[in-house]
């Protein structure tokens, strides 16, 4: 069968979009159902990459078919193309696969040149309408087509508005017309040394190929690279008879929602402009009219636009954005689309048409986009206040939300502003575990270096703090106490304002608008987990974080990186201490300082969980990352060793290590120092003890890290059984737990059969296996892998959204080669991905028993879950 590329309008329907694209198929769809839709063609997405495949030529096959399509609709309207006495003008539209609004290109009124726009002025009975679409019309060829610079035009328009004192476009004669179109021509030959095209095949297809081009134009690749639209899909073009909003007080044209996008309010939203064409309302010319008042000025076309609505909801069942004008007091739909909506629309849309029996329960949940939960589990800027800020930075979008607050430089200066009352940003180069105490304290954080899994950014999601990492547009002076970027300098105290969804930077305080959980997303929350089967767990490493997660949902633990719990300013001293000691003996002591530390943590964490799982990783971080590096701190911790400083820094120099990921780390350090192991599995026991006494049900999990070798894991394993088995003995009581490992090294993956024997669990560690699969520094590859996404040598950043094809093959194998040893091995992952939706959708394929994220991602993985489910029990 011979390729077909372009399809009438009553030739396709909605199920076509893959290649009519989204606003084709629409098209076709309202045609078929009897909607008032000008009538018209689309030439396929094929045809666009049929474009591209053939050094941007659209073959003679093609141009043929156009031609055909467009003489059977001039036949259909008895008008033609360039006519001298009825001409066709038609309109030309992209129309992707994926709603993409703004992002490419549009002509109207195309058809017009100096001997039609004559004929189009006789047929009307209208001078100045036909010679408002003229200049309309050179203006948009020339920037879509050409590339001619808009402003041009828009001066040459706002030059001859200001000189007769006119406010409107509206406003402006026909004399006046003829003189901007003759300057518009001027400008046209100027830039291109040819004459504007006169003939409107030729206009059309230079038009065409236009709209094919915008398919690469930056914008729309920024857009789609945002939203995750493939880059291979291709636009379709649109070819459409035009009408007319521009024909005086009885035309008009606009925009409307049959749901209010911002809150999902079931009323119509949208607004209109009395003689205009579609890109006035967008453009803020003049300031449309509430769709409402439709209609008093024209109460027939707007009875039959309401009733259109209701149609086009019922028939896609879902909220429509909808494109309209009237020609003559005579309604044409142009366009209709699922609207994009905020977050909190979303679930109340959803929830509604579930309650109205339009949809059910799992449609409802396969609508929401799980990131999009994200608005919902953190603060926001309130809109009119953003748009009314200034901006003076962007850096990572690191961790979502909406801070302000006065710039410090150091931890304990936030510590000391929030203990005054005040709202606090933590500015640093980059930030340490030593930061804690200031980063739980600030509003936000923010750092000139780090990318997505930085120190700050893992930190700052877990807390559900927001934070903008890597913003090197920002110079961080600690010593001067300011920042500095090109237009602006801001001083220790001053407000700033960050929004972690979006990585921007504002002088000043913004305010904020809360949102609220209950409701429509309890009631959503309750359908999801209705369909889901794959647990959500949490990383949480303190009683607040895990507390925090229950409330979104979480089932249990599963990531409790014991190395956080050392950082408080009361123990660092005892850590360092333990770490700096020469002798067993002196390590010892130093770690019975730590054990009633760590058991209190385990106890108030069981406490919290009760009844739920609890996966501790003991002490993972090279122990050099605990030591201190200036003067102050070396000389106190010399006079509690009774050591003298050169000393503590001789040892310091002894610990640092070349490559520190790859070190002296996880269970090497319990071979070399099994009773630092040892200390936490007492802690672990006794704290778990102690919350069973006391009626709380513990199920402890005890992780070891970095295990690449079986071996390690055995050793450590039956140390660490001893030690709880003996207590758990003397106490008399009976407490299950387990022991297991976290694969995060590819060897733990490739022998994971090995492995498994001596594991009762897995748990995929993905930020550190990610980093040794790429040998990308997870620290240091923000410097590159920005320009690896935009250049397409990665689709995605691999620390954000899990590389399947080889990270993920990796946990396939690991997966499969350990429930060959042990068919009943519990399965989790997690590391960052594991709040990420098209990963947790990876887990749940793999037969993952859970993933675990940060406590504000805990609703987004239960959604990505639930929708997992749904979609392979299609």
């Amino acid at each position: 069968m011979e390729a077909k590329y372009v399809y009438s309008f009553n030739e396709g329907n909605k199920e076509m979009k893959s290649l009519l694209g989204g606003k084709g198929a629409n098209l076709a769809e309202m045609t078929k159902i009897g909607l008032p839709v000008p009538p018209g063609f689309t030439i396929t997405t094929d045809a666009c990459n049929d474009y591209y495949i053939n050094s941007e030529t659209i073959r003679d096959e093609i141009v043929k078919e156009i031609e055909k399509h467009l003489e059977n609709l001039e036949n259909n309207l008895n008008k033609k193309l360039g006519c001298h006495e009825n001409p066709l003008l038609l309109s030309v539209r992209s129309g992707a696969v994926f709603s993409m609004p703004g992002m490419m290109d549009t002509i109207l009124n195309l058809g017009l040149n100096d001997i039609s726009v004559q004929a189009l002025s006789k047929a009307t009975q209208n001078e100045r309408f036909a010679y408002d679409s003229y200049r309309r019309f050179i203006q948009m060829f020339s920037d879509v087509a050409m590339g001619i610079p808009k402003y041009k035009f828009e001066n040459v328009l706002d030059d001859a508005k200001e000189s007769k004192g006119y406010k409107f476009d509206t406003e402006l004669t026909v004399e006046d017309l003829k003189e901007i179109v003759k300057k518009y021509k001027e400008i046209y030959k100027k830039e291109i040394r040819q004459e504007f095209p006169e003939e409107p095949k030729e206009q059309l297809m230079l038009a065409i190929k236009a709209v094919f081009k915008s398919w690469n134009n930056p914008r729309a690749t920024i857009y789609r690279k945002l939203n995750d639209i493939a880059h291979n899909l291709g636009t379709a073009v649109n070819i459409q008879s035009m009408v007319f909003g521009n024909m005086g007080e009885t035309s008009g044209t606009g925009v409307a929602f049959t749901r209010n996008p911002s809150t999902g309010e079931n009323k119509l939203f949208g607004e209109f402009l009395i003689n205009a064409q579609g890109e006035d309302v967008v453009a803020g010319i003049r300031t449309p009219q509430n769709i409402s008042s439709l209609k008093d000025v024209m109460p027939k076309a707007y009875d039959e636009f309401v009733k259109i609505t209701s149609i086009l909801e019922n028939h896609y069942k879902d909220m429509q954005d909808i494109e309209f004008t009237i020609e003559r007091e005579k309604l044409y739909i142009l366009q209709t689309r699922n609207g994009k909506r905020t977050a909190s629309a979303s679930i109340n849309i959803a929830v509604d048409l579930v309650d109205d029996k339009i949809i059910d329960e799992k449609e409802a949940l396969m609508r929401i986009d799980p990131k999009q939960l994200d608005q919902l589990l953190h603060p926001s800027f309130e809109s009119k206040a953003l748009n009314q800020a200034t901006v003076i930075a962007k850096g990572l979008p690191a961790s979502p939300g909406a801070a302000s607050g006065k710039v410090y430089f150091n931890a304990e200066d936030v510590v000391k502003a929030h203990e005054k009352g005040e709202e606090a940003i933590l500015v640093r180069l980059e930030t340490s575990p030593e930061d804690i105490e200031g980063m739980i304290c600030a509003e936000g954080i923010l750092t000139a270096r780090g990318g997505m899994t930085s120190h700050a950014a893992v930190v700052a999601r877990g807390m559900g703090k927001c934070c903008v990492a890597g913003c090197s547009e920002i110079k961080v002076d600690e010593h001067n106490k300011e920042i500095r970027t090109e237009n602006a300098v801001i001083q220790e105290g001053e407000y700033i304002s960050l929004d972690g969804s979006t990585g921007c930077v504002y002088i000043g305080a913004v305010e904020k608008t809360d949102v609220s959980l209950t409701g429509n997303f309890e009631v959503l929350m309750t359908w999801v987990d209705k369909y889901r089967d794959m647990m959500v767990r949490t990383n949480a490493d303190n009683p607040r974080d895990a507390a925090c997660a229950v409330k979104f949902g979480a089932e249990g633990i599963g990531l409790c990186r014991t190395e956080h719990m050392f950082f408080e300013e009361d123990r660092i001293p005892a850590v360092r201490e333990m770490i700096l000691s020469k002798t067993l003996e002196q390590r010892v002591v130093a770690l019975e300082k730590l054990l009633p530390m760590q058991r209190k943590d385990f106890f108030e964490i069981f406490k919290v969980m009760d009844g739920k799982c609890v996966n501790i990783r003991l002490l993972d971080p090279p122990l050099h990352e605990f030591l201190p590096h200036d003067e102050e701190s070396i000389n106190s911790l010399a006079n509690i060793m009774k050591l003298d400083p050169s000393e503590i820094k001789r040892r310091i120099v002894d610990l640092d290590e070349f490559n520190p990921m790859l070190g002296h780390r996880g269970c090497r350090l319990a071979i070399t120092f099994p009773e630092i192991y040892d200390m936490q599995a007492k802690a672990i026991i006794q704290g778990a003890i102690q919350a069973t006494k006391e009626g709380v049900k513990v199920i402890p999990e005890i992780m070891i890290p970095l295990v690449g070798e079986v071996k390690e894991l055995k050793v450590i394993r039956e140390m660490i059984k001893e030690t709880i088995d003996n207590i758990i003995a003397q106490e008399g009581l009976k407490i299950d737990y387990t022991i297991g490992t976290m694969i995060e090294i590819p060897r733990a993956c490739l022998t994971a059969d090995e492995i498994a024997q001596e594991a009762d669990f897995f748990s995929f560690g993905t930020n550190d296996l990610t980093q040794m699969t790429f040998g990308y520094s997870r620290d240091d590859a923000g410097k590159f892998l920005g320009e690896y996404v935009n250049r397409e040598l990665l689709e995605k950043d691999p620390f954000e959204v899990l590389d399947q094809k080889g990270v993920g093959k990796l946990v396939e194998m690991g997966v499969k080669l350990g429930k060959s040893a042990k068919p009943n091995l519990k399965l989790g992952i997690c590391g960052e991905h594991g709040g990420e939706p098209s990963t947790v959708e990876f887990c749940y394929n793999l037969g993952l028993n859970y993933v675990s994220c940060s406590p504000f991602r805990v609703p987004i993985a239960r959604l990505a879950a639930a929708q997992a489910a749904i979609k392979k029990n299609k």
